[in-house]
């Protein structure tokens, strides 16, 4: 378990990353959709919430565009530190998936309490169906960081 808890709380915050490289290439991936979707809800008129997630805007529209873009703000602040932990400080993966898998679990929550969520059409937000994908996919990303990757002769690879 200590040593669970020193990978996850590194001593030492560097680029020495011995776990499965997946898990380095689908933090990368998520980070460059985050980059995407965040500037969509900083940059765009609607904040993508009507033309993305269909939000019927027609009751307090510039409201909820105004608190999307300031989530896309946060978001895109979260995005970089991502990228700098990917290209920089990989001994924090354990703790990032940590901190997605908490994201998308107070996602799922969040649209439990407030549900309904009023939609034009049947259409579903896309983050509807990212919460499902996520909250599996960022369990097995961190135990796959976890797990120590070794050589064919049995000693630790060295990253």
């Amino acid at each position: 378990m200590k040593n669970i808890l020193q990978k996850i709380f590194p001593k030492n915050i560097n680029n020495d990353y011995k776990g499965y490289k997946i898990a380095v290439y689908i933090f990368m991936l998520y980070s460059l959709v985050s980059i995407v979707r965040s500037c969509i809800h900083f940059f765009s008129a609607d904040a993508g919430v009507g033309t993305i997630a269909h939000f019927d805007l027609s009751q307090g529209g510039q409201s909820i565009v105004f608190f999307a873009a300031l989530w896309g703000s946060s978001q895109l602040i979260l995005a970089f530190i991502q990228i700098l932990v990917v290209f920089r400080y990989r001994t924090l993966l354990p703790f990032m998936y940590i901190l997605l898998f908490l994201e998308y679990c107070f996602r799922a929550i969040a649209g439990i309490m407030r549900a309904p969520v009023f939609v034009v059409g049947a259409v579903k937000p896309p983050g509807a169906y990212l919460n499902i994908i996520m909250i599996p996919l960022t369990i097995i990303m961190l135990i796959l960081t976890l797990i120590e990757l070794k050589t064919s002769t049995g000693k630790k690879l060295q990253s």
